[in-house]
């Protein structure tokens, strides 16, 4: 459950490289343009939910992304999972998925649930792109995680998962980049279900990798891809699915699935006071933190791609 392959980064990180430099840049434009300018996305707030996903679409493709569209109808509206795809070359039938919900909570912005997880999402595609790997990857942007749509039939990831299941795709491994962008130094600032306090630090300046216990090789793999690149603190866990916050999210759509899943998170309400609040608005966020924990990403989806 807790025990992880190679340590969590204890020294002080050090500056921001060139390229960190232009992830944090973007990353804070993405986060803006999301939580600032679009505000409020969901199903209430149609219009804006629907500039959300055109963002989307229009970065992927700015990349040179041909972006797949998922439509189906929720509460009298058509919604939309967006996915882009970088085929394998030598198993292109064994799937890897990375993606992060782009709706937000009723009455909150959502800068850090999940404008962090999408920016993240879109620097992820633009560090991959042209590339090639073994399997393939696929990056998605889900519609609908929040309440009350939360283990749902219109849950976005519900939606994806159950096509992939009924098309018979093999989905090796799921990364659902979940509230990734609230870091701190502050003592006692980190709070977790029980028995967790008894092995995990207070201090909430790592990045979590948390998964259920029958994707525990997930938990351990990823996590150290990232540990043995990436100067930056991270845990790990693989834990019963029903304690408190482990299936919070888009990963749980592929566990129903059948399919091995984790979620990679700053631990939201357990560490993060605007959780859910009209006040989780972007300048709350670390970019230099989010920075470098999305450099990491990249390594992870590389290694659990097959490079």
């Amino acid at each position: 459950m807790i025990f992880m392959p190679g340590k969590s980064w204890s020294d002080p990180v050090p500056p921001l490289s060139a390229e960190e430099q232009l992830i944090h840049d973007n990353l804070r434009r993405h986060v803006d343009m999301l939580a600032q300018q679009i505000g409020e996305r969901n199903v209430w707030h149609a219009e804006a939910l629907e500039a959300a996903a055109l963002y989307i679409r229009n970065t992927l493709e700015e990349l040179g992304y041909q972006v797949g569209v998922q439509s189906f109808d929720s509460q009298g509206l058509t919604v939309q999972n967006l996915e882009v795809e970088l085929p394998g070359n030598t198993a292109p039938q064994e799937i890897i998925v990375l993606g992060a919900h782009y709706d937000s909570v009723a009455g909150g912005p959502g800068a850090n649930d999940n404008a962090s997880g999408v920016a993240a999402l879109l620097e992820i595609a633009r560090m991959l792109a042209g590339r090639t790997s073994p399997r393939t990857l696929r990056l998605v942007a889900f519609v609908n995680e929040e309440q009350p749509f939360s283990n749902s039939e219109e849950m976005g990831s519900r939606v994806y998962a159950e096509r992939s299941r009924a098309r018979g795709e093999q989905i090796k491994a799921m990364i659902s980049l979940e509230t990734i962008g609230y870091f701190t130094d502050l003592p006692a600032s980190q709070h977790y279900p029980f028995p967790f306090s008894y092995f995990y630090p207070d201090t909430g300046n790592f990045i979590g990798f948390v998964g259920n216990l029958s994707s525990w090789r997930l938990v351990r793999q990823s996590l150290g891809a990232f540990r043995a690149s990436t100067a930056f603190p991270s845990e790990g866990v693989a834990a019963p699915g029903w304690i408190r916050g482990v299936g919070w999210s888009d990963h749980s759509s592929f566990w129903q699935a059948g399919y091995p899943a984790i979620m990679i998170t700053d631990t939201a309400l357990f560490r993060y006071q605007h959780y859910h609040e009209a006040t989780d608005t972007p300048e709350k966020l670390d970019y230099q933190s989010l920075a470098r924990v999305t450099r990491g990403l990249v390594n992870v989806a590389a290694e659990l791609a097959g490079n």
